[in-house]
């Protein structure tokens, strides 16, 4: 399968990349919720639990 739509993929599917546990999964959610789809990747770094290595780690697997 392709990247993972940031703005589409729900806990499961968010879960299921590497790096990206449960909690990390339902904050990028919750993000979505409250501040609106993602418009960059690198928006991930808004994300509690995503840092620089991590945002670098999953910018191949994922897209807007």
């Amino acid at each position: 399968p392709g990247p993972v739509n940031l703005n589409d993929a729900d806990e499961a599917a968010l879960d299921a990349l590497p790096g990206i546990g449960p909690a990390t999964a339902t904050a990028i959610v919750q993000h979505r919720q409250q501040i609106g789809r993602f418009t960059s990747v690198d928006q991930l770094l808004d994300v509690r639990g995503i840092g620089e290595a991590k945002l670098e780690q999953l910018r191949p697997l994922v897209t807007v």
